[in-house]
């Protein structure tokens, strides 16, 4: 038997995966009370049962999309004793393709926002960094304590990819916007190229 704080929590994935889908098409905008609650088949009062206000769902939103998205980027693929070359190469040829590119909808929440956040609240630019955070360290396979060299590694590559994608999402004409990627994908092949692995 469902019970009705079951069906809270069902209700307020509905509601996460809908806003998490349209913040990454189409940015802060995209998590608009409104539409989210219409498109999860909820009423619009229904809203403030299970979020504050569009801040808290914008944050939500945003985790969400990062936890649902990431740990399937991170163990795509993934070898036992990977270098950390493989690895870098492995993450940007997944991140930096076509696919992800022409997928908005399911991409990296980090690309989409990123030309929003210095204008977000404070809460929302405080959440955003803690992910940049956690995902550097994900990128460097979460070592304790992150070695300087790789860590300064997953800096550029996080750059180069975010920067890359979000380029190559501006090209209308499809080969150079393919170019873009490649030439990215090819900077991150040159990153770790002269440093023992």
């Amino acid at each position: 038997m469902t019970t009705r704080a079951d069906q809270k929590r069902e209700s307020r994935a509905r509601i996460l995966e809908v806003a998490s889908r349209s913040l990454r098409e189409q940015g802060l905008t995209g998590a608009a009370i409104a539409a989210v609650m219409q498109e999860a088949g909820l009423t619009h009062g229904a809203f403030y049962s299970h979020f504050a206000n569009k801040d808290q769902l914008a944050q939500d939103a945003f985790h969400y999309a990062l936890d649902t998205g990431q740990p399937r980027w991170f163990e795509n693929g993934k070898q036992d004793d990977e270098s950390w070359s493989t690895r870098l190469n492995r993450l940007a040829a997944s991140y930096l393709s076509p696919k992800h590119r022409d997928d908005r909808a399911n991409g990296c929440a980090i690309a989409t926002l990123v030309s929003e956040v210095a204008t977000a609240t404070d809460t929302f630019k405080q959440a955003y960094g803690e992910r940049v955070e956690t995902t550097l360290r994900a990128i460097c396979d979460d070592e304790d304590p992150i070695d300087d060299g790789r860590l300064e590694d997953a800096i550029v590559f996080l750059a180069l990819c975010v920067g890359g994608l979000n380029l190559s999402r501006t090209i209308d004409d499809p080969r150079r916007s393919s170019q873009i990627l490649a030439a990215c994908r090819r900077g991150i092949d040159r990153l770790t190229g002269n440093r023992q692995q």
